[in-house]
């Protein structure tokens, strides 16, 4: 336990928070120094999606009387090591609380799936799907336009999720690995990172800074790969919001008809409902100035454009500064 003469002053009018150790996202592997980690970021730590089960709010952010101020910068905030604390006091009574209701919420929508969802035209579902899957030739049918936006919609989601969660929303307490979830996203959506979301509990592992310049992290960390992400979701935006209304009309009836359809709906709001959770935590992983970036936040909230223009301008790996770790027992 803290005494009072090494607490600090805290400058919140919160609980005192506890005092966790620096996340340590990264290090020099070939350097002969000591192995460097990465400054905490914004003096904030994620303990679980949707952690406000227990708490005064979603997320508090508490700093201390020793902490440096710099409200001045750029986007990313290189000033000194500050304290990293978490917003409901890193009670695992929380975690487990959220855990159970994200579970609920997956057992639920399964159950909505194979039980409830409409199925009025299951031949028609397997005609669509072979025609997006384009294992048909061209019978002179077309397809709803709308329905092949949202279809290439969903084949944008994986790898926006994938450039969110590697390397800052691995899970370094769980021992549980992001890429068979990730994988299997490309086939069930968010049907199949769910289940990811509920094991999930920060902070992410240490990570060597000769790896991120390796595959798969040198391509989830390119401005390359964020660009084509919003060039294509901007063209297939455009795509589906310049059909007329009767082609709107036919997709809703689709929706209220076709299992496939509805279930796919479903799980395009879902995305488009986590997502900025997960741009949130990457900000605060990445160090980046949230005063200065916060219109990123409320972008975040567009589907698919909102995550993939903050992928685009999003501090990268390499430019992250570093410090010691005898540097950071100090100030602590």
């Amino acid at each position: 336990m803290l005494s009072s003469k090494s607490c600090p002053i805290l400058s919140c009018h919160y609980p005192l928070p506890s005092l966790h150790h620096p996340q340590k996202l990264f290090h020099r592997t070939h350097s002969i120094l000591k192995p460097k980690t990465l400054n905490p970021g914004t003096g904030l730590r994620l303990s679980h999606p949707f952690s406000s089960v227990g708490s005064r709010g979603l997320l508090q952010v508490c700093r201390d009387s020793t902490e440096r101020k710099n409200f001045g910068g750029s986007f990313l905030d290189e000033k000194g090591p500050t304290v990293e604390r978490s917003g409901d006091g890193g009670g695992s009574g929380n975690d487990w609380t959220t855990s159970v209701l994200l579970f609920g919420l997956w057992a639920g929508l399964m159950y909505y799936v194979f039980q409830l969802a409409p199925n009025q035209t299951p031949a028609s579902d397997v005609y669509y799907l072979q025609k997006l899957l384009n294992l048909k030739g061209d019978d002179g049918f077309q397809m709803n336009e709308v329905l092949v936006a949202l279809w290439y919609f969903m084949g944008l989601w994986p790898f926006i999720y994938s450039m969110l969660l590697v390397p800052t929303g691995r899970s370094s307490r769980s021992k549980i690995p992001v890429w068979p979830f990730l994988v299997l996203s490309f086939f069930g959506g968010a049907y199949a990172l769910i289940p990811y979301f509920v094991f999930w509990k920060p902070p992410p592992p240490a990570l060597g800074e000769d790896e991120i310049r390796r595959w798969p992290l040198n391509f989830l960390d390119s401005k390359i790969a964020a660009g084509i992400l919003l060039v294509a979701g901007l063209g297939l935006t455009m795509y589906a919001g310049l059909a007329n209304g009767d082609v709107w009309k036919e997709f809703f009836r689709y929706f209220r008809e076709s299992k496939f359809i509805h279930i796919t709906c479903i799980d395009f709001t879902l995305l488009s409902a986590f997502a900025p959770f997960w741009v949130y935590n990457d900000m605060t992983a990445r160090r980046c100035r949230i005063n200065q970036g916060s219109w990123l936040l409320p972008v975040a909230c567009i589907p698919i454009l909102g995550p993939s223009l903050y992928l685009l301008l999003r501090p990268p790996l390499s430019a992250l500064p570093m410090s010691t770790p005898s540097v950071i027992s100090e100030k602590e």
